[in-house]
């Protein structure tokens, strides 16, 4: 009884439910990072420039809210970029070939995604095969149906609302598109913060078992997480293909690892437990305006790919440091 109270004790102490709790290393690294492009070229600074950059982490953005909740329970994906295409063949095959409305095809693509994660989800709690098995498994079965679908052609042309999400910037500002990502994040605070069931997530990551005897149904939870994730795969396809007017099967390769990377960087544990959407949005800045800059200076996309690689090891470094100095 008394090693169950002082888990149960660790496993508050870990739980940061607050938008930047926990994420003051990730937010003076982002202030360093913007300061020291202001300085190195003139023209990251504008708001055309910010635009642009928000423009540009939609996707990654609501990706990473649905791994958020997967790396929070302790588990990972690497299903998300097949998913996101899939996602986006779906809709363009039932809009474009079979000639249904977008109001059809697009929860047609969401129950795909959905359906993707409850398999990974049953694969994970019932079957008991590790998370990284099968989402590994996952990510080549997503991909290989977003091939099948148009045997592996690109769909072009889509309802002229529909890329306009994409475009027209409301208030001269934001974009749908854009407001979308806001509004996930949003979502997902409020359900960490102020939910029982959100507040579940950072039980189970914490210590399944002691997560277990307490009332809370793990498989459930995992369940949830996974569908969640790849619902959130999903919705960012279909954001991406307003912003190309176009879907292909090949789109989101590699977007896994951006996304694990972001939540990482943004303070999330990788063994569970730990973190928010605040430090993940933090994340997806960091990735954003790392890239966003490296353009501005023209630095080779061969040299990007390093850097950011570098970025990931430093974050992942420090998080650890930070653990075992707690």
């Amino acid at each position: 009884m008394v090693s169950l109270d002082v888990k149960r004790q660790d496993a508050r102490l870990r739980f940061q439910p607050g938008f930047l709790s926990g994420v003051t290393g990730p937010l003076l690294g982002l202030v360093a990072l913007c300061l020291f492009l202001s300085l190195t070229s003139d023209s990251f600074l504008s708001l055309r420039n910010g635009l642009n950059i928000l423009d540009q982490i939609t996707v990654l953005g609501i990706m990473a809210v649905g791994m958020s909740f997967v790396i929070l329970i302790g588990g990972i994906d690497l299903s998300v970029g097949s998913v996101l295409a899939l996602s986006m063949m779906v809709m363009g095959w039932t809009a474009n070939v079979a000639g249904l409305p977008m109001a059809l095809a697009i929860p047609a693509a969401l129950v795909a995604s959905a359906l993707s994660g409850l398999a990974v989800g049953v694969m994970v709690t019932r079957f008991r095969v590790p998370a990284f098995i099968a989402t590994l498994a996952m990510m080549s079965v997503a991909r290989g149906l977003a091939n099948m679908i148009t045997d592996g052609q690109q769909i072009v042309g889509f309802p002229d609302w529909f890329m306009m999400l994409a475009i027209d910037r409301h208030f001269g500002i934001l974009t749908a598109t854009v407001a979308i990502m806001l509004i996930v994040a949003l979502l997902a605070f409020v359900f960490l913060k102020y939910r029982a069931e959100g507040r579940m997530l950072y039980a189970v990551g914490g210590n399944p078992e002691v997560a277990r005897l307490a009332g809370i149904s793990v498989t459930r939870v995992t369940l949830g997480v996974y569908v969640v994730s790849a619902v959130l795969a999903g919705l960012a396809g279909i954001v991406l293909a307003a912003r190309l007017d176009s879907v292909q099967p090949s789109s989101g390769l590699g977007y896994e690892l951006d996304t694990i990377a972001a939540v990482v960087i943004g303070g999330t544990s990788l063994s569970g437990g730990a973190g928010g959407i605040g430090g993940t949005l933090i994340g997806v800045l960091i990735i954003g305006v790392l890239r966003n800059g490296l353009n501005l200076l023209n630095v080779s996309p061969f040299v990007q790919q390093v850097v950011i690689g570098a970025v990931i090891v430093v974050a992942v470094a420090a998080e650890t440091l930070r653990r075992r100095s707690r």
